[in-house]
C-alpha cells in the first residue's frame, strides 16, 4: 500500500506518543510530549483529560507534517485504564477533594478505592469469576463507588459520563459514545453478549448507573478496530491536522495495543514452536510502566550508589550520555567471569517485585516488594561457575551496602524477579489448560538486551522481538487500518503490519538455576503472607 499511512496514538502514564505508520507496518516518524501526574495524597493519582487531548493533537500534527492528509487513511488510540469523569455538557468534573475541575481523571495506578474493592470482592458476586475472583482497586467499579461515597456533591451528582480513557479519546475524536469491548470487559465487568449484569451494580450500591440503559457508563459497544461514527469530526480533524471523516477505530488499553503490534506476526521461517499453532500458543509481554519500569527505577534510583552510577555512565560516554541500564548491563558482564553466565550473579539476592500490588496471577493489591539476601559478609567474593546439575554454582557474600557492585546486583535481581513473575503467570495459564510456547515482547524494556535474555532464560521459552521498536504505536495504528476497511479483519491488519525482528533463545545451561530461584521466588510471596497473618491476627 504505497503512499498509504495510519496514525497510532499511545497515551501512557507520563507521556503521549504518536506515530505515522505505513501500510506495511513501518514506523515513518514519531513524536512525544509529557503529561502531568498529580499526587494530592498517598495512593491518589490524577490527571487532566483536557491536557491529554491537547497533547494528542500536538503529537499527531507533528507526525503527519509532510504528508498529504488524504494519504492518512485511519487513526487509532490506546491509553491507560484511567477513569475520566465529565458532566452533562461533557465538561470535566473534579475527582479530588481540592475541587479542581481540570483534574478529572482517576489514574490506573490510583489505589484510593482499596477498601471498596475489598468490599466488592467479599460480595462474592458471579461477575468476579471473570476477573480472577478478586476485584482490583485498579478496576473501575471500586473507583466509581469511592467517588459516590466520598465526593457525592462535588463529583458524583454532577457526573453524567464515566469513560475509560481509551474510550474518552475515541469519543473526543468522533463524538461517538460507543465503548470498546476491550475496556468494558477488562475493567468494568461487562460480559458480551449478555452485557451489563444489573444485579452486580445493585448489589455493590451503584444502582444509579442503571438509569437510561447504563448511559453514564456505555450502552453501545463495539470490538476494537471497528469504525466509529462518521470518522473524525470537523473539530477533531482541525485539532489533529487531518481530514474530517478519517476513519477512527474503537480503542484499546495500552498494553493490549502492544500485543496487537507484535503477536500476530508471521513467524514462518523462524523455527519457532508456535509456528502452525493457534494464536493462543503465543503470549505478549508488554514491558511498560506498570509491569517493569516502576520496579526497576524504584530499586536503582533509590540506591545510595545511584549518583555514582550516573557519573560513571556519563564519563564512559561524555558526549552521548550512556543509558544507566546499558552501563549496568556492561558492569554485570565484567563482574561475571568469562566462562560464567551473568544470571548466576543473582544466586544470593532475591526480589519480590510487586511494590504496587500484584495484578496477575494473584490479584492481590496488598502485596509489597521484598528483598532477601543470604550468606552476606563484608568482603564480596565472586566465585561463579557455570551451573549444571552435577556442579552447582556458588556465590559468597552479597551485602546490601553502598557500592556500585551492590547496585548492579540489586538491578539484576529485580530484572530476574520480573522474569520470574512472567513465569508465575505462565504456570497459572498452564494449570488452566493453555499451552504457551513463545513469548512476544514489546515496550520500553524490550530494548534492554539483558531484560530480554533473562526472560528467555527464566521461562525457558524463545522470545520474539518486533522489527519495529515502537510496537505499541504500531498496534494503535492497526486499529486505524482496520477501521479504514483497507483490511477485511483485525487479524489481517495485524498480519500485514506486525513483523518479527529478532528471536532470542533461552540458555539451556541456566535452566536448573532458574528452577531453584523460582522456588525461592514463590517462598518470598508465601512468607510475606505469613508475616501479614502474624502481625494482623483476626
Amino acid at each position: 500500500m504505497a503512499g498509504v499511512y495510519y496514525v497510532g496514538v499511545d497515551v501512557g502514564t507520563s507521556s503521549v506518543r504518536a506515530a505515522l505508520v505505513t501500510g506495511g507496518g513501518l514506523v515513518r516518524t514519531t513524536a512525544e510530549e509529557p503529561i502531568s501526574v498529580w499526587e494530592p495524597k498517598a495512593d491518589h493519582y490524577v490527571q487532566s483529560s483536557c491536557e491529554i487531548w491537547e497533547r494528542c493533537c500536538s503529537v499527531v500534527k507533528e507526525v503527519v507534517r509532510g504528508v498529504e492528509r488524504a494519504q492518512v487513511r485511519g487513526i487509532g488510540f490506546d491509553a491507560t485504564c484511567s477513569l475520566v469523569v465529565l458532566d452533562q455538557r461533557f465538561q470535566p468534573v473534579p475527582v479530588g477533594r481540592d475541587g479542581d475541575p481540570q483534574r478529572n481523571v482517576v489514574m490506573w495506578m490510583d489505589h484510593r478505592a482499596a477498601e471498596q474493592a475489598a468490599r466488592i470482592t467479599r460480595s462474592g458476586h458471579r461477575v468476579l469469576s471473570r476477573v480472577g475472583g478478586v476485584m482490583s482497586p485498579e478496576m473501575q467499579p471500586p473507583k466509581l463507588l469511592w467517588l459516590k461515597e466520598n465526593l457525592k456533591e462535588s463529583c458524583w451528582n454532577k457526573a453524567a459520563h464515566f469513560f475509560d480513557l481509551p474510550d474518552f479519546l475515541s469519543w473526543k475524536a468522533t463524538g461517538s459514545l460507543t465503548r470498546s469491548l476491550c475496556t468494558l470487559v477488562c475493567k468494568w465487568t461487562y460480559c458480551p453478549p449478555e452485557g451489563w449484569d444489573v444485579s452486580f451494580w445493585t448489589a455493590v450500591g451503584l444502582e444509579d448507573l442503571l438509569e437510561n440503559n447504563f448511559s453514564k457508563i456505555g450502552s453501545q459497544t463495539s470490538p476494537p478496530g471497528s469504525p466509529l461514527g462518521d470518522g473524525l469530526t470537523q473539530e477533531a480533524a482541525a485539532d489533529l491536522g487531518l481530514d474530517p471523516g478519517t476513519a477512527v477505530g474503537a480503542s484499546l488499553i495500552d498494553a493490549h495495543a502492544g500485543g496487537l503490534g507484535v503477536i500476530g506476526a508471521d513467524v514462518r521461517g523462524h523455527h519457532l514452536p508456535c509456528e502452525g499453532q493457534p494464536v493462543s500458543s503465543r503470549m505478549a509481554v508488554i514491558c511498560g510502566t506498570s509491569s517493569c519500569h516502576m520496579a526497576i527505577d524504584h530499586m536503582v534510583k533509590g540506591h545510595a550508589a545511584y549518583s555514582r552510577l550516573q557519573e560513571q555512565a556519563q564519563q564512559r560516554s561524555p558526549f552521548t550520555g550512556e543509558n544507566v541500564y546499558s552501563y549496568l548491563n556492561n558492569h554485570l558482564s565484567l563482574m561475571a567471569s568469562s566462562c560464567s553466565a551473568v544470571d548466576l550473579l543473582g544466586s544470593s539476592l532475591h526480589v519480590w517485585p510487586d511494590f504496587h500490588g500484584n495484578r496477575s496471577p494473584l490479584a492481590d493489591p496488598t502485596l509489597k516488594g521484598m528483598v532477601r539476601g543470604h550468606e552476606s559478609r563484608f568482603d564480596v567474593t565472586y566465585d561463579v561457575k557455570r551451573s549444571t546439575d552435577s556442579q552447582p554454582q556458588r556465590v559468597i557474600g552479597l551485602p546490601l551496602s553502598q557500592t556500585l557492585e551492590d547496585l548492579a546486583l540489586l538491578y539484576l535481581a529485580t530484572v530476574q524477579a520480573l522474569a520470574l513473575g512472567t513465569l508465575h503467570i505462565l504456570e497459572a495459564l498452564r494449570e488452566a489448560g493453555h499451552d504457551v510456547r513463545t513469548l512476544f515482547l514489546c515496550g520500553g524494556l524490550s530494548k534492554n538486551s539483558l531484560f530480554v535474555q533473562i526472560h528467555a532464560n527464566a521461562t525457558g521459552l524463545p522470545v520474539v522481538l518486533p522489527d519495529q521498536l515502537e510496537a505499541v504505536l504500531v498496534g494503535a495504528a492497526v486499529l486505524g487500518a482496520c477501521a479504514s476497511q483497507d483490511h477485511s479483519s483485525l487479524q489481517e491488519a495485524m498480519g500485514r503490519m506486525a513483523k518479527v525482528g529478532k528471536v532470542v533463545q533461552p540458555d539451556q545451561e541456566v535452566q536448573s538455576f532458574y528452577q531453584r530461584k523460582y522456588k525461592v521466588f514463590l517462598r518470598l510471596m508465601a512468607h510475606q503472607r505469613e508475616y501479614q497473618a502474624l502481625m494482623n491476627p483476626r
